[in-house]
């Protein structure tokens, strides 16, 4: 048996406005938002009497989807990773493919945006360059040449 397709990658926010505006700037579309809560949901993420409102987020294309989640009950935990750099244990980035490097990094600058290195080109076929958005989240962005 194989996977079918990746679903979502999730990122527990705090400022769930800020976050949700970053990626909209970066040119994702809002697909809904609303309370998770109950028992099934604790059941599944081992924490009971939790309760998080959640914004999905989709790729233009349809097929790439980030979901949201802000907790309510109990607290997030901030785990000191914000500011970690990019070879820190865990989940670094998520990459988007975009069709132009410079105006996307100029929009997300208006939500919050810096780049962590530079905007590079790698050989004839991209240019990319990483970005810490809102609560620290880093996406990496690649524009294809040619």
């Amino acid at each position: 048996m194989t996977i079918q397709r990746m679903d979502n990658v999730l990122i527990v926010v705090e400022d769930l406005d800020a976050v949700v505006a970053f990626f909209v700037g970066l040119g994702m579309e809002p697909e809904d938002r609303m309370p998770v809560e109950g028992r099934w949901v604790d059941r599944v993420i081992g924490i009971e009497g939790s309760r998080q409102e959640v914004a999905m987020l989709r790729t233009p294309d349809g097929h790439g989807r980030i979901e949201l989640a802000k907790f309510h009950t109990p607290k997030a935990v901030d785990a000191g990773m914000r500011d970690a750099p990019v070879n820190a244990l865990g989940l670094r980035r998520v990459m988007f493919a975009v069709d132009d490097i410079d105006a996307t990094v100029a929009r997300l600058r208006a939500h919050g945006g810096e780049l962590v290195g530079e905007v590079v080109r790698y050989e004839d076929a991209y240019r990319l360059c990483y970005l810490r958005g809102p609560e620290g989240i880093v996406v990496g962005l690649a524009e294809q040449l040619g």
